[in-house]
């Protein structure tokens, strides 16, 4: 097996996985919290089992960030040091834009 292959199968399988575990995180917050909901409240958002789901609804958002961390390891171990530069520079400016995005987002919830 050459090293493509095993780049695109590693790739794969966390995809695969890291989508269903967190798709079974979201669905097991949102059954938690419409078990626990009482009728009388008009938001699921403010029960504190709504924790699990936005944990669920993180790792959905991580899993492009752990894909490009992935490549970029696999690309330094293998010593392809032009894509791991690559991978670096991608990996490099989602981060910054986490970084800049942070003020706006706590500006919004507050």
């Amino acid at each position: 097996m050459n090293a493509g292959q095993r780049i695109e199968e590693w790739l794969a399988a966390l995809l695969c996985y890291g989508s269903w575990l967190a798709s079974g995180t979201i669905g097991l917050g949102f059954t938690l919290a419409l078990i626990a909901s009482d009728r009388r409240m008009h938001s699921l958002a403010i029960l504190p089992t709504m924790r699990i789901a936005k944990t669920g609804i993180v790792l959905l958002i991580l899993l492009p960030v752990l894909r490009v961390l992935l490549m970029l390891l696999v690309f330094i171990r293998d010593r392809d040091f032009r894509l791991s530069l690559i991978a670096g520079l991608v990996l490099a400016i989602i981060l910054l834009a986490i970084v800049l995005g942070l003020p706006a987002t706590s500006a919004m919830a507050g």
